[in-house]
């Protein structure tokens, strides 16, 4: 008790030792219990690993996107801030994935592709899809008032997502023209419907009712002959989507090389793209980009609105061009 009182702080510290000694055996003992009792319950947990040697694709696409865009006060038939703000989430999600090779987007979706021989999270396919669609998501909302200033954010906007395997470079070059074609039938669509009920006043089912049917050579000879519009002078972002590839590239002022996510809005149906971009299939190691003078790749969006449009060439189509199309759904 006099040691105590002439040295309070040896009782303080005593306690303190046995203290954390009790707090060791308690942490000791209840990690042997969950390894122990609890421990059965990870054999609930599915093995879900992607099969070896495949190209994984994972998919995101908007959950009752046209609500949101109709909330937000989207510009029809196409938001270039919408669009971008897209890129923009979808670039987040590759820098923070080096092992995705690369990313095609179009309206309220991207796809990912994972190069096939890739280990990331053990290949494990739920791993993969959720932290995808939620990096993509949180993107989205972190970076929205870069692209739309002050119109808020009215709710959360949600993303779904998928994983496909693809076991061939043809069947995943296959997969990335199907989405492209896609982007070519509804953006034709729509350019032709808003141009109907934004310019001529048509009512929603007044236009749907004029395009039911039509071919691609139709609604192109509806744009030119009524708007003046030639429909391969519009933008290649909203005629093409947009691919996001990574390259190395030059660094202003030192000249040192580091990667960077670039954007193009190219074709994907033919060998041009690939040829360039071998590395993208080859899983080789990436390449210099090397800018040309005069990028056809890059959007236009200061259109001459001066300039005399000249007929569209039918050639110009894509060989889904010549699909029949209804109103094209936006949620998948």
């Amino acid at each position: 008790m006099l040691r105590n009182r002439l040295y309070p702080d040896f009782r303080t510290s005593m306690k303190a030792k046995n203290f954390g000694a009790a707090r060791r055996d308690i942490r000791t003992s209840s990690e042997q219990m969950a390894k122990s009792k609890f421990e059965y319950v990870k054999e609930f947990e599915s093995p879900d690993p992607c099969l070896k040697n495949c190209w994984i694709v994972v998919r995101i696409d908007g959950k009752g996107f046209s609500r949101f865009a109709e909330a937000h006060g989207y510009v029809k038939p196409n938001d270039i801030r919408g669009l971008n703000l897209m890129t923009r989430a979808a670039t987040n999600v590759l820098e923070e994935y080096r092992d995705i090779c690369l990313a095609y987007g179009q309206s309220d979706e991207y796809s990912f592709i994972f190069r096939k021989d890739t280990d990331h999270f053990k290949r494990r396919a739920s791993k993969l899809m959720t932290t995808v669609v939620s990096l993509f998501t949180s993107s989205f909302v972190y970076h929205w008032t870069a692209f739309f200033g002050p119109i808020r954010l009215q709710y959360p906007p949600t993303f779904d997502a998928r994983i496909v395997l693809y076991p061939t470079d043809k069947n995943l070059r296959d997969y990335l023209g199907w989405r492209q074609a896609d982007v070519h039938v509804n953006n034709l669509y729509n350019t032709t419907f808003w141009a109907l009920v934004l310019k001529k006043g048509f009512s929603n089912a007044k236009a749907e009712e004029r395009l039911r049917g039509t071919l691609a050579a139709e609604k192109n000879e509806i744009l030119f002959s009524e708007f003046g519009l030639n429909y391969n002078n519009e933008p290649p972002m909203f005629r093409k989507g947009t691919v996001l590839v990574r390259k190395l590239c030059k660094t202003p002022g030192d000249g040192k090389l580091r990667q960077v996510v670039l954007p193009f809005y190219t074709d994907l149906f033919g060998e041009t793209f690939w040829r360039e971009n071998p590395e993208i299939l080859g899983l080789k190691s990436l390449q210099v980009y090397h800018p040309p003078e005069e990028n056809s790749n890059n959007v236009n969006m200061n259109v001459d609105q001066n300039k005399s449009p000249s007929r569209p060439e039918t050639a110009a189509s894509t060989s889904a061009s010549e699909h029949q199309s209804s109103a094209p759904s936006t949620d998948n």
